[in-house]
């Protein structure tokens, strides 16, 4: 049994929180430019352009890419035979996000009430989740998410009899909608089955795979390129401005379901899909 005191997680959360919103994730950049490379538009291509500066310009000096610092979404792998010391856990990733957000003077976005309102001032709580695997080690990966794209985002419960075509026509009605709104070039993740909440779950955890690894499965790997290939026939561009760049990647991700049943949910990210992640 290893013993691992929650400070250590909640400095490493504070690591985590300035450099993803200030260095964008390298299978993020390799996709801007093999789109940028590939884009026949002149003016998705000089917005394509900008976007590449201002990603470096963010990383060299050392300020946010986007001024939507986002809802710092905590995701925790924590070995079973870690035994966490030193006090609460959840208050411990508040603390770390805390620090990373104030101390790397970082927008607070986050609000205490849904209705009533109320900046909490530190961009806390964090949306935390965990998991149990194997093992003596804690993966925290840190996904700053903007809600610009958040919002556009759905989720449907389709029948079985929808198949696969149902879910292509949901994912492309809702791509469709957003528009411009997310701030393309997007990147969609994609939930496929399991229940009500863990299709959303699946959907969120599938924009942290890195857009050039393929789903393990050659037929969601095939469905996932054939899908993306329709998006970016929508037409809508990188900003909206039209192209063949609207999504950079589409990654889903796939639990058993029930008889009666076919979850469905789309989280949409914008250019700037963030997350970083330390192993401790």
């Amino acid at each position: 049994m290893r013993e691992l005191d929650v400070a250590e997680i909640a400095a490493c959360l504070e690591r985590l929180c300035v450099r993803a919103n200030t260095q964008l994730p390298e299978d993020v950049r390799g996709a801007l430019d093999r789109c940028a490379a590939a884009e026949p538009w002149p003016l998705a291509r000089e917005i394509l352009s900008d976007i590449r500066e201002n990603y470096r310009t963010a990383e060299a000096e050392g300020c946010p890419i986007c001024q939507d610092t986002g809802m710092a979404c905590v995701f925790l792998e924590i070995g079973q035979d870690v035994h966490l010391t030193g006090g609460d856990l959840e208050e411990a990733v508040d603390l770390g996000v805390r620090r990373g957000y104030v101390g790397g003077y970082l927008r607070a976005s986050v609000v205490a009430d849904p209705i009533r309102r109320g900046n909490t001032g530190d961009n806390t709580p964090a949306m935390l989740y965990t998991r149990i695997v194997p093992g003596e080690r804690v993966k925290i990966t840190l996904c700053p998410k903007g809600f610009g794209s958040e919002n556009m985002s759905a989720i449907r419960m389709l029948k079985p009899s929808a198949g696969r075509q149902g879910i292509e026509d949901f994912i492309l009605e809702t791509v469709e909608a957003a528009g411009p709104n997310p701030c393309p070039p997007m990147v969609i993740g994609v939930g496929l089955g399991g229940t009500f909440d863990k299709a959303a779950y699946l959907a969120k955890m599938a924009l942290l795979r890195p857009l050039d690894q393929p789903n393990p499965d050659p037929y969601y790997a095939e469905m996932e390129a054939a899908l993306l290939k329709k998006v970016n026939a929508l037409g809508i561009g990188p900003q909206g401005f039209g192209g063949h760049t609207t999504a950079l990647g589409l990654n889903i991700e796939v639990l058993p379901t029930h008889i009666a049943g076919m979850p469905c949910a789309v989280n949409i990210s914008c250019h700037v899909t963030r997350h970083a992640w330390e192993v401790l």
